[in-house]
């Protein structure tokens, strides 16, 4: 296979909303440059992108894919991500090892909620953005529509870069910009285009979109400016130098036009990605940090540098395993080569190195700096790795993946597949650390995160189908506590005689209630004796069991002081147990008549939503026991920042995708907890004691 150097590398993570035509525009380009004879469709999961089981049945991106080609002699790396937005996380990581993003806008529905949350991930990475309106055959589309909504929601540095002069079923043409030439594409679907003089009719739009584009790239940089100002335009060569280098720096944005379903205008892109398009060396190099000292280490994009790599993306396939998907970002990558993972500190034998094309695998000799490839059957490597030679310890900076915004609690259908769960989940974190997992001590379940209901029916049918696993999943039991608003004292006298040694202990506790968050205090007020040292700890023991099981409807309780102030003990048969016991049966008594109440979790919410739906939305956040905190514009949409309890969130971002068209994403994160509705309350218990009935 032909080796590339970093200069000729394009690292493209193409990215949008969800049936924005992502998958299709890369099929096409795959057809355009010979990867492939024919462009595939997910209707009938014959993509190259799209070929993982649950994609095909779902008909939608699941996974993040890489794939390759070449034109004019650059190797284009594309990483096609999800829609989804339950499938975040394998945008983010594309983006983190990406040096450009394709960020695709449908032409009749334009800037969606999705488009605005890759953008701002693309920010964070400070990734060169250009867009592609896509699907300009739809009857509706408006290519100027969609500009000025992208100008509204991204700023005034989006501006076009061609002009479509049709549209519809039998759109072909595009004035481009920076070729000043009418392109026009065949439509036999070959993707090939004639290349003419603009119509006189269209000569004047034109110039004047072009001397748009001009000013913008004059504007990057004073030495351009002082040209521009000196011919009243900027020379070609100049131009097109300053194109490249304000695109590279997030100082332009330019907006192509095509209709990837039909092919045409996909070659002209894949052309101006091969021309303009930001290269590994470009983009900047890499910081990093030592792993023992923490100080800064920069690692240049160099072929004759230290081996560096970067995993960026786990995934085990049939037949083959676990592969590790990697950048690297110094030196050459070889079969045989030994690195250091630097988080374990354990050697890495890279066995054999493979470039990468959706579920095709080719082995090739090396990849050098710049590249992105695969390597298989690493021992103890994970997403977020960094691996590098002995002689160059370093770090770098790992993919900061979002909280989860849905759980659930997932249970066994048949007895003994609890460690065949817990080993099935571990592989299933390690390849998609967006999903969570973990045994909550407090409601006896195993409870499973994620980015949305999708995100979460996905990995239960993955357990079913890779590792045999059937579980039922089901909301999860809501972590209330128990705690008093009341004062009170209380005494108990546990005295039991048997046949032999017999039991006493007495106590008299004080119970108060402690600011929300203080958790539990106990205090020993105990003077002159009357109960030994040695068993004050049995009955701090004994208060923070009885705590931990609870004592309304069987959640932990907390911020309550418990103050041992007096008792009594017998010189035979007091011991730890009968202080401990005592100590229970005192806190249970004082506590139902501390006026006991139950608190519930309160979580932030931030729901982004377009205009047209404020109204529903916050409707049904009030429904929801939700008290709404603010509101903020972002472009077109709105941000609605609200309190709601857990206990209302349930399956929430279905919701909102329903009430909102598919156009509302929200995102949580805990506040605090407070004291819930009375009424609710005591449905809570009543059904807690119902629960312990029917157990007994």
């Amino acid at each position: 296979m032909k080796e590339y150097s970093a200069e000729n590398i394009r690292n493209i993570a193409v990215i949008g909303h969800s049936d924005s035509g992502k998958t299709i525009f890369v099929e096409a380009a795959m057809f355009d440059t010979g990867v492939t004879n024919r462009i595939g469709r997910i209707e009938d999961g014959t993509t190259i992108s799209d070929y993982h089981p649950d994609e095909i049945s779902r008909q939608i991106s699941i996974n993040s894919t890489l794939l390759s080609c070449e034109y004019h002699n650059t190797k284009l790396n594309f990483i096609d991500t999800p829609g989804f937005p339950d499938f975040v996380g394998e945008v983010t990581s594309a983006l983190r090892v990406a040096d450009a993003a394709l960020l695709v806008l449908k032409a009749f529905e334009g800037v969606e909620v999705g488009s605005e949350l890759v953008w701002k991930n693309a920010a964070k990475y400070k990734t060169p953005i250009f867009f592609v309106v896509n699907k300009m055959d739809h009857a509706n589309a408006d290519f100027n529509a969609v500009l000025e909504a992208a100008k509204s929601a991204f700023g005034t540095d989006v501006i076009a870069a061609q002009i479509p002069l049709n549209k519809g079923e039998h759109f072909d043409q595009v004035i481009d910009l920076i070729r000043m030439k009418l392109l026009t594409f065949s439509q036999d679907g070959d993707g090939k285009y004639t290349e003419t003089d603009i119509p006189a009719e269209h000569l004047d739009e034109a110039n004047a979109r072009r001397d748009e584009l001009v000013e913008k790239v004059a504007e990057s940089s004073e030495e351009l400016m002082n040209l521009f100002f000196e011919h009243g335009t900027l020379p070609e060569e100049d131009l097109r130098r300053g194109f490249r280098s304000s695109m590279q720096h997030r100082q332009i944005f330019p907006v192509f036009c095509c209709s990837a379903l039909h092919n045409r205008g996909v070659s002209r892109i894949l052309e101006f990605i091969s021309n303009f398009g930001p290269t590994p060396l470009e983009h900047g190099s890499a910081v990093g940090r030592h792993p023992d000292t923490g100080e800064e280490i920069v690692v240049e994009a160099k072929a004759d540098g230290e081996p560096v790599l970067f995993v960026y993306k786990t995934a085990t396939e049939l037949h083959v395993g676990e592969m590790s998907f990697f950048r690297v970002y110094s030196g050459m990558i070889t079969s045989g080569l030994e690195l250091v993972n630097r988080r374990t500190g354990k050697i890495e034998r890279i066995n054999q190195v493979y470039a990468v094309n959706g579920k095709e695998r080719k082995e090739v000799p090396r990849l050098v700096a710049g590249d992105l490839g695969a390597v298989v059957k690493l021992k103890e490597t994970r997403t977020n790795d960094t691996l590098s030679s002995k002689a160059f310890p370093v770090i770098l900076p790992p993919i900061e993946f979002p909280e989860p915004i849905i759980t659930g609690a997932i249970k066994p259908k048949s007895k003994g597949d609890e460690d065949k769960i817990s080993t099935a989940l571990k592989i299933l974190h390690e390849e998609d650390p967006n999903f969570l997992y973990k045994y909550d001590d407090e409601t006896h379940e195993t409870v499973i995160s994620g980015q949305g209901e999708i995100h979460l029916d996905v990995m239960v049918q993955r357990l079913k189908e890779r590792f045999s696993v059937d579980v039922d999943l089901s909301q999860p039991r809501i972590p209330y506590r128990e705690t008093i608003r009341g004062k009170t004292e209380v005494s108990y006298k546990h005295k039991k005689q048997t046949g032999g040694a017999g039991q006493y202990g007495e106590v008299y506790l004080r119970l108060e209630p402690l600011p929300r968050g203080s958790g539990y205090e106990f205090v020993n007020a105990i003077v002159g004796g009357v109960i030994s040292g040695k068993f004050i700890p049995a009955v701090d023991k004994g208060i923070r069991e009885i705590m931990e099981r609870g004592v309304l409807a069987g959640y932990r309780v907390v911020d309550v002081r418990v103050t041992l102030f007096d008792g009594s003990q017998h010189s035979v048969d007091s011991n730890e147990i009968s202080f401990k016991t005592a100590a229970i049966m005192a806190f249970k008594k004082g506590f139902l008549d501390c006026k006991p109440i139950l608190l519930e979790p309160v979580y932030e919410v931030q729901v982004t939503v377009p205009e047209e739906y404020m109204g529903d939305v916050m409707g049904d956040v009030s429904s929801r026991r939700g008290k709404i905190l603010g509101m903020d514009t972002d472009g077109h949409f709105q941000i609605i920042k609200a309190l709601i309890p857990l206990a209302e969130l349930y399956q929430y971002a279905t919701s909102l995708r329903s009430m909102t068209q598919g156009r509302g994403i929200y995102t949580r994160r805990f506040s605090h907890y407070e004291e819930m509705p009375p009424d609710v309350q005591k449905k809570i218990i009543e059904e807690a004691q119902k629960a312990k009935e029917n157990e007994s």
